[in-house]
C-alpha cells in the first residue's frame, strides 16, 4: 500500500512539473519537461550511475563516521559534566559556520578526492545525531533512574542499561534527519572541488546548458536520499520495535 501511495505521489509531481512547463512555455535549456529528462537519463544512464556510485560512497561513509562520532559525543556529554561545559559550546559553534565556507578548506586540507566530501557529509550529520541522542539520554524517565539506584545500580550500569536503551528512539530520530540531509554535504563538497560525483556532474551540465542532464542528476540524487531514508527508517523500526507507534491512521 505504501509503495502504491509513493507511485501516485510521483505521478502527481510529474504531472505538476509538466503543467508548469506547459504554462510557462520556457525553452528546454531553461526548464525541460519530464520526457526529455527521462530520455537523457536513459541515454546517459551509465554516466549517471558512475557518478551516483561515487556520491553514494561519500554519503554512506559520512553517515557511518557522523553517526559514530555523534553517538560518542553524546555519551561523553552525559557521562562527564566538564565535557558539557567545554564541549557543548564548541559543538554548537561549529554549526554556525556556513558549509560553503568550510568546503574549500576541507578540499585544501584533504584534497580533491573522496575524503574531503566524506568529511563534509560527516560535519552535517554530526550535530543532529549528537543533539538528538544527548537529549534522549538526559530525559530518561525519572522513575526508572530512581528504581535502578534503589537496586544498587552503578553510574555506568545506569548509563548502559537504562539511559542508552531509553534514548534509542531519540537517537533514531536524529539519525533519520541525518540520513535526509547527508547528500547535501557530499554534493557541496563536489561543487567546490572534485572530479566525480553527482554534484560534479550537475555543475558541468549547468555550465554547458545541458539542463536535461542536470535535472536527471538531481532526480537521481533525490532518489538516493529517499531510498536511504526509508531503508534507515525500516532498520530503525526493527531495532526499536519494543517502542510501538501510536499513530494508526
Amino acid at each position: 500500500m505504501k509503495s502504491f501511495h509513493g507511485i501516485v505521489t510521483a505521478i502527481g509531481l510529474i504531472a505538476i512539473w509538466q503543467g508548469i512547463v506547459w504554462a510557462t512555455q520556457l525553452p528546454d535549456f531553461m526548464l525541460p519537461g519530464p520526457l526529455p529528462v527521462l530520455e537523457v537519463a536513459i541515454a546517459k544512464h551509465a554516466l549517471i550511475l558512475k557518478h551516483a556510485g561515487v556520491t553514494m560512497a561519500e554519503i554512506l561513509l559520512g553517515l557511518a563516521l557522523g553517526t559514530g562520532l555523534g553517538g560518542l559525543s553524546a555519551l561523553t556529554l552525559i557521562a562527564f559534566r566538564p565535557a558539557r561545559l567545554w564541549l557543548m559550546p564548541v559543538i554548537v559553534a561549529s554549526q554556525s559556520l556556513p558549509v560553503f565556507a568550510l568546503a574549500p578548506l576541507l578540499t585544501l586540507w584533504l584534497g580533491y578526492g573522496l575524503w574531503s566530501k566524506v568529511a563534509m557529509a560527516t560535519l552535517i550529520i554530526y550535530f543532529p545525531v549528537t543533539s538528538a541522542f544527548y537529549d534522549g539520554l538526559r530525559r530518561t524517565e525519572a522513575g526508572w533512574i530512581d528504581l535502578a539506584k534503589t537496586m544498587g545500580a552503578t553510574r555506568w550500569a545506569l548509563l548502559r542499561r537504562i539511559r542508552i536503551p531509553a534514548a534509542l528512539p531519540s537517537f533514531a530520530s536524529g539519525l533519520r534527519v541525518a540520513t535526509a540531509i547527508a547528500p547535501i554535504g557530499a554534493v557541496v563538497g563536489e561543487w567546490v572541488g572534485s572530479s566525480a560525483g553527482l554534484g560534479y556532474l550537475m555543475l558541468h551540465a549547468n555550465g554547458r546548458l545541458q539542463t536535461d542532464l542536470l535535472f536527471a542528476a538531481m532526480l537521481t540524487l533525490a532518489l538516493i536520499a529517499v531510498a536511504l531514508y526509508f531503508v534507515t527508517d525500516r532498520i530503525l523500526r526493527r531495532l526499536i520495535r519494543w517502542q510501538p507507534e501510536t499513530v494508526t491512521n
